[in-house]
């Protein structure tokens, strides 16, 4: 008996030695992958599930001891849900690291300075990994479900590249990127110069997205904004194309005459003061430019043709600059009035 007794410890203790090796060797040996792939832990997901759904995947050898490791760990209940990327070298230990990390794999939409909402909803609902909830024919009511009832959404969504897991919905992507814009134009509002012919953060807003669309030159931002505050100051009408191309809904850019007669809230050769909203989504640069322009009372400016402009504090100034840069120098052709 005393014979068969050391013979059952010493098969228990080699046994026992040896499951320690093979446990230790597997939490360090790579798991079989030779090309990355995507994994996604589900929501709710016990650990016990995940180490079967691997096991059946072949990724993991031991899946009873990688269950017994992450409870040793306590990370069983830390398991985070979501699609992870798992690339080849990675062991059943950073398996487990990876997983309670929570570093998933994100996907991206850049929203362009200068985007109209509609540009925007467009992108959203045209992203293959977000998912849909929103009504496309509800788009006013975006803004009530942001806790802004009442309000027209252009303007009020920061330009960005956004990174967001699978499963993220439209209007968390829009949540996020109104939060974004909030925080921006506040603290651009709170360090704005004195005495502008602004009132209220929004009419920053609506001002910041007229920058956006005048200038492609970063440097000019703060001279474009002087010009229309300056305007702004002299109750002069700020005779600025894109509103026009917003208001009457153009999508090829192209003005004609009638579009600048034809009155509308938005036509600011007709009517003076801001328009009634925003014209675009303006970027960080643009808002605050708007509200610290130049210090100048520059209030005219033209197209050199390559991007930039002539800035001009004349009348005539501004004459002798469309004659070079629009006219070719032909003074014959300069119409009776310039648009600005």
């Amino acid at each position: 008996m005393k014979w068969l007794l050391l013979v059952v410890v010493s098969l228990a203790v080699g046994a026992a030695s040896y499951l320690a090796v093979d446990y230790t060797r597997f939490l360090d040996r790579p798991v079989a992958l030779e090309d990355a792939q995507i994994y996604e832990v589900p929501a709710g997901a016990s650990v016990r599930r995940v180490a079967r759904e691997l096991s059946e995947a072949g990724l993991l050898e031991h899946p009873l001891y990688w269950e017994f490791y992450a409870r040793v760990e306590a990370d069983s209940t830390n398991i985070r849900a979501g699609e992870y990327r798992l690339d080849p070298g990675l062991t059943p230990r950073s398996l487990l690291a990876l997983f309670v990390s929570g570093r998933t794999v994100q996907y991206s939409l850049t929203i362009p300075e200068g985007w109209t909402f509609a540009q925007l909803m467009a992108a959203v609902r045209g992203h293959p990994h977000l998912v849909q909830t929103l009504d496309p024919e509800e788009d006013r009511e975006i803004m009530a479900r942001l806790g802004r009832p009442g309000e027209h959404p252009e303007g009020w969504f920061y330009p960005d590249t956004y990174l967001f897991p699978r499963n993220t919905t439209d209007l968390q992507f829009l949540e996020r990127a109104h939060r974004r814009m909030v925080g921006v134009l506040d603290a651009a509002w709170a360090d704005r110069q004195p005495d502008l012919p602004l009132e209220t953060p929004y009419e920053a807003l609506i001002l910041a997205s007229i920058v956006e669309k005048e200038t492609g030159v970063p440097e000019e931002r703060d001279l474009v904004a002087a010009v229309f505050t300056t305007r702004l100051k002299r109750g002069m009408r700020l005779q600025t194309d894109p509103t026009v191309i917003y208001g009457a809904q153009i999508t090829d850019g192209r003005l004609r005459s009638r579009d600048l007669r034809t009155d509308g809230p938005y036509n600011t050769y007709t009517r003076t003061g801001l328009p009634p909203t925003p014209i675009a989504l303006p970027g960080g640069d643009a808002i605050r430019a708007a509200l610290n322009p130049a210090d100048t009372e520059v209030l005219f400016f033209v197209s050199r043709g390559d991007g930039s402009h002539q800035f001009s504090t004349t009348y005539r100034e501004h004459r002798e600059a469309v004659i070079r840069y629009q006219l070719g120098g032909d003074a014959s052709r300069y119409p009776g009035s310039a648009r600005r």
